[in-house]
């Protein structure tokens, strides 16, 4: 229904003053005075009115100038502010005089803990990185040289066609921009490193120390711009002990702060990087658990570096308090947690593939690398995998493939595993060698093979999902049309890298190999790069013109250790991988 124009819905419109006469009146008379002046007194009156105006306009752009010099300003340096009770950045109060006795008395114990922090294993490591770098032999058999050469290939791929930009389109030559920050370079620099490739490790150095600018008025993913950015930087920092790879990360670590500037401890999910300002996804204001909880090794990593533990705190609270409010299914988060109230969504499904996977894998892995001194992080992760295998994890008909499935809706049994899922093979491994139980290690085994099953396919390629038979009379386990797609993952050759850590097991080694040969026959282009395909079922592969960073930060880097003869490089006992598959240090705290 409209409303007309007399309407007294309407009151703009109806008023029974004469108010709208009176304006009338003025604007003749004003039109009527000025039409009386001469020209001479017209035009100075223009030229006034334009020199207000043009005032107005600078005082206003010399505000927002001041504001952007401030939001460029490191966080140290501005004014103090609140998130989530946590005070951050600004300069240090000056103490007051009736303080001045009370830090006398605390001199000495400063200068105690001083010194007890310098002996610290953290303060250590850091000023061990800081000091001179790891030494990497470079590769030590012919496999190892082939992994080697691979990378080569897809390095040059996207030196050529795609340098400075995101990720290489090896079969059109182009390339595709996600985040604008190089992912290539900096997700791939720390396998060069291992890999002993000095010369293009000195061009993705050169690259991020001089090209690498984060002033840019550009939404990222919070999450995959601190895996894959932030983390490869650190891990670069920890390994060459170069601190520009250390003063761009508190760079980047600072604008990607701003996600923590939500109404709960749980970040927002997007951060624009020149603003330095958060916000939830464009489809609603609900967070993928695995992101918020899978930034924590990294934000870390970049405290006890920098000496600023900003980052570790907020990042920490948001693990203390998914500890707090707890998950339903005895351990077992569904994927879903609301940014603004701090809470789960109900009803979503509990996987340990997508948008929740490497939430377990962090409670294991902060364990480890805090020095195992946070009883409740083991204590959770156990109580997950006791829930897991309670729930989710079965096997296939006839031949008894080993699976983790789904709870659709927290309810429903689906017999569906993401590749994603075979990180747990090495968790899980890593687990039995760290106080969990023998059966760890068998159900680690066991997924692993289940990992390689299902790359028994016509290109020898993991699909991105496979589904279980749990009926007898049919196959063990099938890929449906929409998910037969490869996208290179490293899932499975991380997970058979850890078991052949533990194990020694050279079967490990040999499906590695295999994968490694399937993916130069399928996804090799010879222009350089290689390509995600469509269908592993398919030996006429059509290409999906995509080289993602993780093919050279993870899934070579964890082939090339998988194959190495000496399986003492990087030992675990002193390095965590973190999701990204980017070697940080394990303290004693």
């Amino acid at each position: 229904m409209r409303l007309s124009r007399d309407d007294p819905g309407l009151p703009l419109y109806h008023n029974e003053n004469n108010r709208n006469q009176t304006l009338r009146r003025i604007r003749t008379r004003a039109r009527f005075w000025f039409a009386q002046r001469s020209t001479g007194v017209k035009i100075g009156l223009l030229f006034l009115v334009g020199f207000l105006l043009f005032g107005l306009v600078k005082i206003c752009s010399r505000a927002i100038t001041k504001e952007d010099h401030q939001m460029a300003v490191p966080i140290q340096n501005q004014e103090p502010i609140i998130i989530n009770e946590q005070i951050i950045g600004g300069k240090p109060e000056k103490p007051k005089e009736d303080d001045e006795q009370v830090n006398d008395d605390m001199a000495i114990e400063m200068d105690n803990r001083q010194s007890d922090a310098e002996n610290h294993p953290a303060h250590k490591a850091a000023h061990r990185a800081t000091g001179k770098s790891v030494k990497f032999n470079g590769p030590d058999n012919e496999r190892q040289k082939a992994v080697v050469k691979a990378f080569q290939h897809a390095w040059l791929g996207y030196k050529k066609y795609a340098w400075g930009h995101d990720t290489l389109k090896p079969v059109s030559k182009s390339y595709s921009d996600w985040f604008d920050t190089g992912l290539t370079i900096v997700d791939g620099l720390d396998t060069a490193l291992i890999m002993g490739l000095e010369e293009e490790a000195a061009e993705a150095t050169e690259w991020i120390q001089n090209k690498l600018t984060f002033e840019k008025d550009r939404m990222v993913n919070f999450f995959e711009c601190t895996i894959r950015v932030l983390g490869g930087m650190m891990s670069a920092f920890y390994l060459t002990g170069n601190e520009m790879f250390l003063e761009k990360s508190v760079d980047l670590g600072d604008r990607l702060l701003s996600a923590f500037k939500s109404p709960s401890p749980i970040p927002f999910s997007d951060v624009n990087l020149l603003k330095r300002t958060g916000t939830n996804p464009q489809w609603g204001s609900d967070s993928s658990l695995s992101e918020v909880t899978t930034v924590q090794l990294e934000y870390r990593a970049l405290s006890r570096a920098s000496g600023n533990s900003t980052y570790e705190d907020l990042s920490f609270n948001v693990s203390q308090h998914i500890h707090k409010i707890g998950c339903d299914h005895e351990g077992l988060c569904g994927m879903f947690i609301n940014a603004n109230t701090g809470t789960f969504k109900k009803g979503a499904t509990i996987t340990f593939g997508a948008r929740s996977d490497s939430y377990y894998e962090y409670l294991f892995k902060q364990w480890i690398q805090t020095g195992k001194t946070i009883d409740w992080l083991k204590e959770d992760y156990g109580k997950a995998m006791a829930a897991m295998e309670k729930y989710l994890y079965r096997n296939s008909e006839p031949n008894k493939m080993f699976f983790i499935g789904e709870l659709l809706s927290g309810e429903t049994y689906s017999p569906k595993m993401d590749h994603l899922v075979c990180f747990i093979a090495g968790t899980l491994s890593q687990g039995s060698q760290n106080g969990f139980p023998r059966k760890h290690m068998d159900m680690a085994e066991k997924i692993g093979e289940t990992c390689h099953n299902m790359y028994d396919n016509p290109t020898g390629l993991g699909p991105e999902i496979a589904h279980f038979n749990m009926i007898p009379g049919k196959e063990d386990l099938y890929v449906k049309p929409l998910d037969a797609h490869c996208l290179l993952r490293p899932e499975a050759i991380e997970g058979w890298f850890y078991l052949y850590r533990f194990t020694g097991d050279k079967k490990y080694q040999e499906w590695g190999w295999a994968a490694f040969q399937a993916i130069e026959k399928f996804a090799r282009i010879s222009t350089g790069g290689y390509s995600s395909i469509s269908n592993v079922k398919k030996i006429n592969v059509q290409y999906r013109d995509s080289m993602e960073s993780f093919l050279l930060g993870e899934t070579f880097k964890y082939l090339y250790l998988l194959l190495g003869d000496d399986q003492t490089v990087l030992p675990l006992d002193k390095w965590v991988f973190t999701t990204e598959g980017h070697p940080l240090p394990i303290y004693d705290n």
